[in-house]
């Protein structure tokens, strides 16, 4: 069985996100970049399906710039078998996204596709349902935990009532979710590995897939700061509060 795992290149976790004093956008100059997280869950659980011998190989793709090509680089340290770069300077929406992925899986023709259920940046939580959409594929969002069941994969997703099941025949499309796995971190054995592996790096043109974008951003700003909360004595002042100063209840 083949895998294809989808990693984007993101501004790292870590970093505290400023918004651009014109209001166009966040902060991207001098910031530190990584995979993101949910996307290393999405290697992990590959590399994890291989060394139990479900899988023969994994691919790794990311879209994007040319440092994209650091963030493929990880995945095959952490043991994806090679990576495939869609490079372009244009800022890729969703649907660009899944349509890119859908053009080079018609060519891959994995059995399975890996994604995370969101990146971190925009949190737009799109790309994996409307790439099954665009495949015609089955697909388990918010997966928590996967299990390969002969010519199928069971997949328990986690939903707003609990943890939900669901049996889906290959080919198939998950987003993975936190509580999937704990991402491995590579090895310096394997990272030097890594850059010997194979990585091709083709374009959107090469793919024959138009990727202008279809959404304008008109301003970016930070969210507004909260009050400071008080505390008042009795129910009476809360009530009083609530109904002079609030103006929450008649």
């Amino acid at each position: 069985m083949k895998i294809l795992v989808g990693v984007k290149r993101v501004v790292d976790y870590n970093v505290k996100i400023r918004v651009k004093a014109d209001n166009t956008g966040v902060e991207t100059a001098n910031v530190k970049f990584s995979m993101n997280p949910f996307d290393e869950i999405a290697v992990e659980e590959a590399v994890r399906l291989k060394e139990a011998g479900k899988v023969s190989e994994i691919i790794a793709v990311s879209l994007g710039i040319a440092q994209s090509q650091d963030t493929i680089r990880t995945a095959l340290a952490m043991g994806a078998d090679r990576g495939i770069l869609v490079q372009t300077d244009v800022d890729l929406q969703p649907l660009a996204v899944a349509k890119l992925l859908k053009a080079i899986i018609d060519k891959e023709a994995p059995s399975l596709v890996l994604l995370g259920k969101q990146a971190i940046d925009d949190d737009s939580n799109q790309t994996g349902q409307m790439l099954a959409a665009l495949l015609d594929w089955p697909q388990g969002t918010f997966a928590s935990k996967i299990t390969v069941t002969g010519d199928g994969i069971e997949v328990i997703r986690e939903v707003d009532g609990g943890l939900e099941t669901v049996a889906l025949t290959l080919p198939a499309l998950v987003t993975t979710d936190l509580r999937l796995n704990e991402p491995r971190y590579a090895s310096l054995p394997n990272i030097m590995k890594a850059k010997k592996k194979q990585l091709d790096v083709i374009t959107p043109a090469d793919l024959g897939v138009d990727v202008t974008p279809r959404l304008t951003t008109l301003k970016v700003e930070e969210p507004p700061k909260r009050k400071a909360g008080i505390k008042v004595a009795d129910v009476a002042e809360l009530v009083n509060r609530l109904r002079n100063e609030a103006k929450v209840i008649p």
